[in-house]
């Protein structure tokens, strides 16, 4: 009496041509044992759109219009067409829902790979992006042509706040311009927040006064959001002019939201990274390093850790420079 819709099947569409409006993921894939590359990519189309897991046998109208289509499939590389549709304007955890989300655990595949996403004009429109950018983090340190340094104080946690604050002015005399905490030094018990940012300032203030330059830090305000919030203006109130946040573990949520509140204060946000490898490392699966950056400098901070290539990280030199590259140029290519 119905027509049944073979749902999946309806997600692969290699005669596509995408248009202006949609939003285009690069994919790496690996079918499941007995599943074709067809039939993977149809998945992953249909679980990160309009799609469910049964067969259906009647759909409104609308559904046609905004599911995905998997387009173009290249060896084990398949990219998907998203209509513009789908998308909440300025809403980062739902377009991760959707492109990066339940398609991961899926049994039609082995492994997956988020390797990048092209972006529709509009939709970027609708992110706030950096606040100071690198223009604005050269004015406010007064720093026109070299390069703005910065050092952490080692070990990276276990110092007191007046340790902490002495290996900072330290540092600064010895002609660094800003000074990191490290993305696990928050509010311990022998290094509370509150103590070093006064103690931090005061040397910053001595540091200024003897050497006729501006010097900042990157003290770390990650923590449940209202309390960041909190930290920031107490940043803001002591005279600095960044706060930092881990920002894969306080989540995009919570970056978009102390975007706007640092951005209020006019302090550039510096995000690190912890964490990012756990979806990152592994070549064949999760999300790439090189979009998680693009994602960050969409929603709001001004600077990101993106690996040197050397040391103890992992991070080849060529995929550290193209994604600093990427963060450097005033239009990202899709």
């Amino acid at each position: 009496m119905n027509n049944k819709i073979d749902w999946y099947d309806e997600f692969v569409d290699l005669g596509y041509t995408p248009t202006k409006n949609d939003l285009i993921c690069l994919y790496y894939f690996e079918p499941a044992k007995g599943m074709t590359a067809k039939e993977a990519a149809g998945r992953i189309a249909s679980e990160s759109s309009a799609g469910t897991w049964t067969t259906l046998y009647k759909l409104p109208e609308r559904v046609a219009r905004i599911k995905a289509q998997a387009f173009q499939i290249d060896g084990k590389y398949v990219k998907v067409a998203y209509p513009l549709d789908l998308w909440e304007p300025g809403n980062a955890p739902q377009l991760l829902s959707g492109i990066a989300g339940n398609i991961f655990g899926m049994k039609a595949l082995a492994n997956l790979k988020l390797i990048d996403a092209s972006l529709p004009k509009k939709y970027i429109k609708s992110f706030k992006g950096p606040h100071q950018g690198i223009k604005g983090i050269r004015d406010l340190l007064k720093v026109k042509k070299r390069p703005v340094t910065g050092a952490v104080p080692k070990p990276k946690i276990g110092f007191s706040a007046a340790e902490h604050a002495k290996v900072a002015y330290e540092t600064w005399m010895g002609g660094f311009d800003l000074v990191k905490d490290d993305e696990n030094l928050t509010s311990p018990s022998f290094n509370r927040f509150e103590d070093r940012v006064k103690r931090m300032a005061k040397q910053k203030d001595r540091a200024e006064r003897a050497t006729g330059d501006q010097k900042d830090a990157l003290l770390n305000i990650t923590g449940e959001t209202n309390l960041m919030i909190q930290r920031a203006k107490f940043l803001h109130d002591s005279g600095f002019r960044f706060a930092m946040i881990d920002v894969v573990t306080c989540g995009t949520s919570a970056v978009q939201t102390l975007r706007d509140e640092c951005s209020d204060l006019g302090l550039a946000i510096h995000a690190h990274r912890a964490m990012h490898a756990a979806f990152d490392r592994n070549p064949r699966h999760g999300i790439s390093m090189y979009f998680l950056a693009k994602l960050m400098r969409l929603i709001g901070v001004d600077e990101i850790h993106v690996g040197t290539a050397i040391g103890k990280l992992v991070g080849t030199r060529s995929e550290v420079i193209e994604i600093a590259d990427m963060l450097r140029s005033s239009r990202v290519k899709s």
